[in-house]
């Protein structure tokens, strides 16, 4: 038996955001790459994520109902 994987309606974007907002910043350290959205009054990535691939970016966009413009 087959069981078919429902698909998660997209998050809404959080108040104050655009699908402009959103940045990925690089650790000078580790190298780690993060994805969020990025606040001009902080200077800091809000509902950051840790990235590895360009699918785990094209992921977080979809989580939000968006596609990644090149």
């Amino acid at each position: 038996m087959m069981f078919k994987k429902k698909k998660a309606a997209p998050l809404p974007l959080p108040d104050g955001f655009t699908a402009h907002d959103i940045k990925t910043e690089s650790s000078i350290c580790t190298g780690e790459t993060t994805i969020g959205f990025y606040n001009k009054e902080t200077n800091r990535l809000a509902y950051a994520e840790l990235v590895k691939t360009e699918t785990d970016i094209d992921a977080y966009y979809a989580k939000y109902g968006l596609t990644r413009e090149l």
